[in-house]
């Protein structure tokens, strides 16, 4: 059967029932119908104050992976086996993931629910339009797009100067038509005409936003330092000169609390908050990571893309946030994706090859040295293909031994929660025998540029980091308007360690080029893209879309 068949089949408890696993009553949710509800405010609050004290919060496991090939790593389904996997073994354990995008799931990745026996379910409802966080917080990025032209249209009394503003509009979907436009044509009453962007929403300021903020209040003090633009003189203006910040934040009342779905195997899972990890921070939301730390011994989260974006950003950026930090850290590899890093055709993956695995293992050895920077130790999960050989798992398993890692064989694509037991009880050991000694990769008050740099060389292998255009100049201006000790989100193709794509396996020596900076005060980081990234992707030739139907009774066929 495919994803969504195992899916349909499979038959859903109650999400009340669901809640009072990990100790919430019916009271603590608003329903969204029998197998959705977001976490009420007040049930918030109280989980909130128990993760605040590290002695009554559970052990936080965070799955990352290799570098993503077109061969697949299955990290959510990992992520989501591994949590059922805990269960297995008699420990109470919590998933908190992202939401998914609808750019990807009518593109070329699919959805974010995991896969085969280890999904998180309903599906359809997760991969489509939820709760509707995402189209919440777009409307909010809009509302403040709006505010801005019409503040301009109506006597612009703060002198915003049209051609400095920064803030994008936003849609949640693969538009590259929207990327780069002009507006406001027409007459005098139609607006300012000037040159405008989009971006899709999860790589907007308001995700992250949504994401790193804990309560309302938080929310709106946020939302009111977004940098939108200049004036005429030169002086920043943030949006909360203009006065509206409660009129947004009042969009995200809901958007701001977690949702609590289930796997196939009832194991409880929040679901909460979706930024990209190539072009934003890559995480689930604080609240989600603090609710599912309150409710669970073992909390399985998971940080988009390789663990050069999503790890990084998850230790540098949530964590210095959030006042957490990982026990364990999962990556996930599979055989196959070793093998096209080590120069093998997608077409040629099922024939043996131990020689392009262990060619291609430099990766993954990358991502192991990268995350014991931060002093966590790490377990690696061989994500199991049926066309994988014995010899080539065993010889991944010896790479890894001899690296200083354990690499466990995961089946949970297949079965389910038995399938990632081994995982889970290996990621136990490895937290009681190895305790983390978490740090950031660097310090708050190393300046901008020394932070990039650091990145750069220590996390991406370049030689050297070159600054683009005025991005030093920028740089320069965010520190001398305070915001120095900011940390770095590092916007690339997830495709490479590299600023390149097609520098696949394990690039050295390079020069990482800095295109741009941007600065996103609300959030409370600094965007430094580098590279061709887009912040607005496009659809491939062959978009997903065209293999999704639906029936006259509702049923969803083709979604992935």
């Amino acid at each position: 059967m495919t994803d969504i068949e195992i899916a349909q089949a499979n038959k859903m408890e109650p999400i009340a029932d669901i809640a009072k696993k990990i100790g919430i009553d019916e009271s603590g949710l608003d329903l969204y119908g029998s197998f959705k509800a977001k976490i009420s405010l007040k049930k918030l609050r109280e989980l909130q104050a128990k993760a605040a004290d590290p002695a009554k919060r559970g052990k936080l496991i965070l799955v990352t992976a290799i570098t993503p090939t077109p061969a697949g790593e299955g990290k959510s389904t990992v992520s989501v086996g591994l949590g059922d996997g805990l269960r297995k073994i008699g420990k109470k354990a919590v998933i908190a993931l992202r939401e998914p995008s609808l750019g990807p799931c009518f593109g070329v990745k699919g959805g974010a629910c995991g896969g085969g026996y280890a999904q998180v379910v309903p599906m359809e409802d997760i991969n489509l339009h939820f709760t509707g966080d995402i189209h919440a917080i777009s409307i909010a990025n809009n509302l403040i797009a709006a505010l801005i032209d019409n503040h301009i249209q109506q006597g612009n009394e703060l002198q915003l100067d049209p051609r400095s503003i920064t803030w994008k509009r936003c849609v949640d979907l693969n538009d590259r038509q929207l990327r780069n436009i002009v507006d406001g044509l027409g007459k005098r009453v139609d607006g300012t005409p000037r040159e405008d962007h989009f971006q899709i929403t999860v790589a907007s300021e308001i995700m992250a936003i949504v994401c790193l903020s804990k309560s309302i209040s938080e929310l709106k003090e946020r939302i009111a330092n977004i940098t939108i633009g200049q004036t005429y003189g030169k002086r920043p203006v943030k949006f909360g000169e203009l006065k509206c910040q409660g009129a947004v934040a009042s969009l995200l009342k809901d958007a701001i609390r977690p949702n609590l779905v289930q796997t196939l195997e009832k194991t409880p899972a929040f679901i909460h908050g979706g930024p990209f990890a190539n072009i934003a921070h890559g995480c689930n939301s604080v609240n989600a990571t603090l609710c599912a730390l309150a409710s669970a011994d073992y909390v399985v989260t998971e940080a988009g893309f390789a663990a050069d974006l999503g790890a990084e950003k998850f230790m540098d950026i949530k964590c210095r946030a959030a006042g957490i930090s990982p026990d364990a850290i999962v990556i996930v590899a599979t055989v196959r994706a070793l093998k096209m890093h080590g120069g093998v055709d997608k077409k040629d993956l099922k024939a043996p090859n131990v020689e392009a695995l262990k060619k291609g293992f430099e990766n993954l050895k990358i991502h192991l040295e990268n995350v014991a920077k931060f002093g966590v130790p790490a377990v690696v999960a061989v994500n199991k293909f049926v066309t994988d050989t014995d010899e080539e798992i065993a010889a991944l398993q010896e790479l890894c031994k001899a690296n200083g890692s354990t690499a466990i064989l995961c089946e949970a694509w297949e079965k389910g929660g038995e399938g990632a037991s081994s995982l889970a009880e290996a990621v136990v050991e490895t937290i009681e025998n190895k305790k983390a000694g978490f740090h950031f990769l660097y310090e708050s008050d190393l300046p901008l540029a020394e932070k990039i740099k650091k990145l750069g060389h220590e996390i991406y292998r370049a030689k050297h980091v070159e600054f683009e255009g005025t991005s030093l100049k920028k740089l320069k201006e965010f520190e001398e308007a305070g915001f120095g000790n900011f940390p770095i989100c590092v916007a690339k193709t997830q495709n490479s360690i590299s600023h390149d794509p097609k520098m696949i396996g394990a690039p050295r020596d390079y020069v990482f080029p800095i295109r741009d900076v941007q600065l996103y005060s609300g959030a409370g980081f600094v965007v430094a893209l580098a590279g061709d990234i887009m912040t607005m992707p496009g659809l491939p030739k062959a978009p997903a879309a065209l293999n999704i139907d639906i029936d006259d009774d509702g049923k969803i066929t083709g979604l992935f």
